[in-house]
């Protein structure tokens, strides 16, 4: 069985969605929430090692990083096994001995100075502009998408707040498609692993604007937190628990319907 390569979690426009406020994120859930509909996203309240305090997380497949700080700080930590300032010690537990007598490429192992400059770049990527977004089979693609249910997570726009150090981020108008929440995606896309608020059942709307570029960027065409769909419509397939009706709108639609629909996500 061919296994699934890796599945790499996007880095366009992260310093927008941290600009976006924390009330915008409690009015969405609140929003989600009166509506009734079964959908009814969560703020993940995550600890801030800088600010000392829980903040909303907005990163990760659960939101349980809160900044692009924190965010790079544990990648670094985590994919690399490299330590910085804000994360010193390595990532092994006290069983894997001898990780502890490898060399150490210094304390910490990437500067502060290289490590801002990571941050400075993840902040600051570009969203790539769509394609194809006036072709009429995209806009009915659009009109379906809305009408399955997708954009009540997938928010198509959120507005920025101000960002002091950045103003180039501030009040901003931007098409995400993401309400940065939590929701139970069902019990067959579980990992049974909970992250602050988020079950093992809960996942963060992932954005969706640049995933009509995933193929031609990363070379595959696989998503989900495991890569387990090999295209657009299996991703759709596998929404489960409050996203099971906008599927099975999905599913109930015709051939060129759902065609249009993936299209218009394509041209994202």
């Amino acid at each position: 069985m061919k296994k699934s390569p890796p599945v790499k979690v996007a880095m366009i426009g992260l310093g927008l969605l941290e600009a976006v406020p924390e009330t915008t994120l409690r009015a969405l859930a609140a929003r989600q929430k009166a509506e009734g509909s079964g959908v009814a996203g969560r703020v993940n309240y995550v600890w801030d090692a800088t600010a000392r305090k829980n903040l909303p997380g907005r990163y990760g497949w659960k939101s349980e990083q809160p900044t692009v700080l924190q965010q790079t700080a544990g990648a670094f930590a985590g994919d690399m096994g490299l330590t910085s300032s804000l994360v010193p010690d390595e990532n092994y537990t006290v069983r894997q001995e001898i990780c502890a007598r490898q060399p150490s490429g210094g304390h910490p192992e990437v500067s502060d100075k290289i490590f801002n400059d990571v941050v400075l770049y993840s902040r600051t990527l570009a969203v790539p502009a769509r394609r194809n977004w006036t072709a009429p089979t995209v806009l009915q693609g659009k009109a379906l998408f809305a009408q399955a249910g997708c954009a009540v997570c997938h928010e198509p726009k959120l507005q920025t707040g101000d960002c002091a150090d950045l103003p180039e981020l501030s009040n901003q108008t931007t098409r995400p498609y993401t309400d940065l929440l939590l929701h139970d995606m069902g019990e067959e896309l579980a990992d049974h692993r909970p992250a602050y608020a988020a079950s093992g059942r809960d996942w963060r709307t992932p954005p969706l604007w640049g995933i009509g570029l995933v193929a031609k960027v990363n070379g595959h065409t696989c998503f989900l937190h495991d890569g387990r769909a090999r295209n657009l419509t299996e991703a759709i397939l596998w929404h489960g628990g409050e996203a099971q009706t906008a599927r099975e709108k999905f599913r109930a639609f015709s051939r060129a319907e759902r065609n249009a629909l993936i299209a218009f996500l394509e041209s994202l």
